[in-house]
């Protein structure tokens, strides 16, 4: 998850990667941090994608991730779970990646006066720039998004 900040406070951003596409396949947007902010993404991925049994989930070790409601939905989906180990931010390196281009490529260039106005940005970003230009050959050649 990550955090973008606007007028009304901060809004925060939970995403589900494909890593063999490199595409984000699930996505949740909201103003707290709370357990269902994941859990919204990952029903997306799996509406999308149709998740199926021993797929692996990475996530970092937040706490919503370990929430009861999220062990429960990754179980009914039949996903193998692996939490990163403390200390070793390399274990999210490609989400974290993602986030970071997110960040350099639109929101640090915007100013945010409602959560509204960043919804609409990110979407945009995602499914109009992200997704089309996912694979890691492409994302290496891309130019900036504006």
């Amino acid at each position: 998850m990550t955090y973008i900040e606007t007028d009304q406070g901060w809004f925060y951003l939970a995403a589900v990667m494909d890593l063999y596409s490199r595409r984000i396949v699930g996505r949740a947007m909201a103003d707290h941090l709370r357990a269902d902010l994941p859990l919204a993404a990952l029903r997306m991925a799996n509406s999308a994608q149709r998740l199926g049994a021993g797929l692996i989930r990475h996530y970092d070790r937040g706490v919503q991730y370990a929430s009861a409601d999220y062990r429960t939905l990754m179980q009914s989906v039949g996903l193998r779970a692996s939490m990163g180990r403390k200390g070793k931010c390399y274990d999210n390196a490609p989400m974290e990646s993602f986030f970071h281009a997110l960040k350099t490529e639109l929101v640090h260039d915007r100013h945010y006066a409602t959560r509204a106005e960043a919804t609409r940005d990110i979407f945009a970003y995602i499914e109009a720039f992200y997704n089309r230009n996912s694979s890691p050959s492409a994302l290496s050649a891309r130019s900036r998004w504006s």
